[in-house]
C-alpha cells in the first residue's frame, strides 16, 4: 500500500503536468480547429527563460511570472505572424504550418542556445521530501505542481464559465461566423486564447525543468505529444476532457512503470499508445467528447 500511495502521487503530479499543457492544445482547437504542435516549443522557450532568469539570481515566484509572462507573449506573436494569416485555409494548412513553426523555433534554439542539455536551476525547497505518514512522503516539486495545477485549473474554470471573455470564448468555440455577426470582436478572443494556453505551458515548463533537472531545445516535443495523446483521449475540443485525459495518460505511464517486469517497463510509451488505440476504438470521439451531425 506504501509503494502503491508514493505511485498515486507520483502520477498525480504528472499528470498535473500533462493537464497543463493540454488545456493549451485544447482550446486553440476549440476555437480554430487547429492542432498547435508548436506549443511544446513555447513550453521549451518558457524553460529556457526560466533558466535565463534564475541565473541572473531572481527569487523562484519572480522567476516562474517572468516565464509566463514570457510564453503568453510568445504565444500570442506566433498566432499573430504565423496563423492569421493563413485563417480560414484548409484545416491541414494549418496543420502544417504549425509543424513547421515547430521544426523552425527548434532549430532556431539550437543555433541560439546549443545542442547541448543544460541543467535547470530548481529551489532547494522543490528538492526537499514532505514526510505524509505511513512511509509516504512527497517531494516539494511534486506538492508544487499538484497544488499549481489545482488552482489554475479552478481558475480557468471560473474565467471560462462566469466572466463575459468566457462567455465569448465559449460561443466563438461553437460558431466563429454566429459570434462574429453577434459582435464579438473574434481576433481579440482567438488572442487571449493562445496567451492563457500558452503561460499554462509556461508554469508547465518551470514545473517540467524541475522534474526532470535539465533542459535542451527539443524538450518540448515529449510533453506535447503527450497532451495531444491526453487530449484525444478526454476528446478534442473539450477543457474538461484534456484535463480527465491527462490523467488518465499520467496515472496509466506511472503504474505501468511502477508494477510490470522491469524488462517491460521500458516500453510504457508503447502501451500508452496502445490503450489510446483501445480507446478510439471503443469511443471515437474521445471520453468526453460529442459527436455533432456535419452539415453539408
Amino acid at each position: 500500500m506504501t509503494t502503491f500511495g508514493q505511485q498515486f502521487i507520483n502520477a498525480l503530479s504528472l499528470g498535473s503536468i500533462y493537464a497543463l499543457v493540454a488545456v493549451g492544445l485544447a482550446m486553440v482547437f476549440g476555437i480554430l480547429r487547429l492542432i498547435n504542435f508548436a506549443h511544446g516549443e513555447v513550453l521549451m522557450l518558457g524553460a529556457f527563460t526560466a533558466v535565463f532568469f534564475g541565473a541572473s539570481g531572481w527569487s523562484f515566484p519572480l522567476v516562474v511570472l517572468m516565464t509566463v509572462i514570457a510564453t503568453a507573449i510568445v504565444g500570442v506573436l506566433m498566432e499573430r505572424i504565423a496563423y492569421r494569416p493563413l485563417r480560414g485555409a484548409p484545416d491541414v494548412t494549418l496543420l502544417l504550418t504549425s509543424l513547421g513553426v515547430s521544426i523552425a523555433v527548434q532549430n532556431a534554439a539550437i543555433l541560439f542556445f546549443g545542442a547541448q542539455p543544460r541543467p535547470f536551476p530548481t529551489p532547494a525547497v522543490l528538492s526537499q521530501q514532505i514526510p505524509l505518514g505511513g512511509g509516504l512522503q512527497i517531494s516539494g516539486a511534486n506538492l508544487v505542481t499538484i497544488l499549481s495545477a489545482l488552482i489554475l485549473m479552478v481558475l480557468l474554470t471560473i474565467f471560462v464559465t462566469r466572466t463575459r471573455m468566457g462567455a465569448q470564448m465559449r460561443a466563438t468555440a461553437e460558431n466563429a461566423m454566429a459570434a462574429r455577426l453577434m459582435g464579438i470582436d473574434v481576433n481579440v478572443v482567438i488572442i487571449v486564447a493562445f496567451a492563457i494556453g500558452s503561460a499554462l505551458a509556461g508554469v508547465a515548463a518551470v514545473l517540467w525543468g524541475a522534474r526532470v533537472g535539465r533542459i535542451e531545445p527539443l524538450m518540448g516535443f515529449v510533453p506535447v505529444l503527450k497532451a495531444f495523446v491526453a487530449t484525444v483521449i478526454g476528446g478534442f475540443g473539450s477543457i474538461p476532457g484534456a484535463v480527465l485525459g491527462a490523467y488518465v495518460l499520467g496515472f496509466g505511464e506511472i503504474f505501468l512503470v511502477a508494477f510490470l517486469p522491469q524488462e517491460l517497463s521500458s516500453y510504457r510509451d508503447a502501451f500508452v499508445f496502445t490503450a489510446l488505440i483501445v480507446i478510439l476504438l471503443i469511443r471515437p470521439q474521445g471520453i468526453l467528447g460529442s459527436t455533432e451531425p456535419e452539415k453539408i
